[in-house]
């Protein structure tokens, strides 16, 4: 015989509801109905599910994952915090719920924010200003950022330190002697919407310029290889002086590589590339790009855990990472070669 709510409101001699409420605590039941239903429950070794023992603790034991836009191809790294939020979660018996955000997909987000489906939220790809951090601020549904905004003070996010990271970059490729690069940033849309990892490595980009007094040009690039292609066609034919390429656009290289080639520049003997990227992206690529590797890992593992201290304490301090890993270097970048 199948046991349920209903069989057991029906030995007890009570309503479903007095079930429900004597389970999940939402309304007080007397001791002696909870006594008369809870000798049922033993009787017929009945186990609430998930959801009921969630109710009764008042959690629903699943966060919200807000991504980008599923019109929009994600990138190897924004996969690999994807991969390492749901197995984080997993390991503290958590589930996720995927939800994109932009656009057409605002009601999916609110939806996530009102409709009291997750215990809290894990907010990707954040802007400078972000409605929706406001947004979350406003519910008082706890969440964490994997990027920050302009006033990071506000909210407790874990991120990549793209500024310093460019900056190291550009560095690295000036000690190799070369004095003229390009900056390959994201797309011009992500960029004019306030990307912050856009903004940040324009902003290491030009300070380590005018710090070694090179020439340095800045470029933006859609996210897939054709734009790369087309990217670097275009700043070969603009700047021939143009020796080497510091980017943040890591599903744009291998066009990059392909513009390269098809004009006669081997890397790294004519030409240098370094940039920010998931490792194993930077490792399989052929030759091996020259990286500061992402570790998604950590920090997507690190995201779960604040987010679950916040629940647990939503008027906690906030709390932040600030990754910047050493550039591992690699098969993209040697000394530089003067062009005609």
């Amino acid at each position: 015989m199948r046991v349920n709510i209903g069989e057991i409101a029906r030995r007890a001699g009570v309503a479903r509801s007095t079930v429900s409420y004597a389970l999940t605590g939402k309304r007080p039941v007397s001791e002696e109905t909870r006594q008369r239903i809870q000798a049922v429950i033993e009787e017929l070794n009945y186990r609430p599910n998930a959801a009921a023992r969630a109710l009764k603790e008042g959690r629903t034991r699943t966060i919200g994952l807000v991504i980008p836009p599923a019109s929009q191809r994600l990138t190897d790294m924004q996969l690999g915090f994807v991969a390492t939020v749901v197995d984080a979660a997993a390991r503290a018996d958590l589930d996720v719920l995927l939800s994109p955000s932009g656009g057409e997909h605002e009601r999916s987000f609110e939806r996530v924010v009102t409709g009291r489906r997750v215990d809290g939220v894990i907010l990707m790809e954040i802007r400078l200003e972000d409605d929706r951090v406001t947004r979350l601020r406003q519910s008082g549904l706890p969440f964490v950022g994997i990027g920050r905004t302009s006033h990071p003070e506000d909210m407790t996010w874990v991120d990549v330190d793209y500024e310093t990271l460019i900056s190291q970059c550009v560095h690295h490729l000036a000690d190799l002697g070369h004095r003229n690069i390009a900056l390959v940033n994201r797309s011009a849309e992500l960029v004019a919407a306030g990307y912050g990892p856009g903004h940040r490595a324009q902003a290491g980009f030009t300070r380590a310029v005018a710090q070694r007094d090179l020439h340095g040009v800045h470029a933006c690039c859609a996210d897939d290889a054709q734009a790369g292609l087309s990217c670097v066609e275009r700043l070969l034919a603009e700047h021939p002086e143009l020796t080497a390429i510091a980017t943040i656009n890591e599903t744009a290289i291998t066009g990059m590589y392909r513009a390269l080639a098809q004009a006669g520049l081997a890397v790294p003997k004519d030409f240098s590339i370094a940039g920010v990227a998931a490792q194993h992206l930077a490792e399989n690529l052929d030759p091996p790009l020259t990286s500061a590797d992402v570790p998604t890992i950590e920090l997507g593992a690190r995201a779960v855990e604040l987010l679950i201290q916040r629940i647990a304490d939503p008027g906690s301090t906030h709390r932040h990472l600030l990754a910047a890993p050493p550039i591992s270097l690699r098969g993209t970048t040697g000394p530089a070669k003067p062009r005609a």
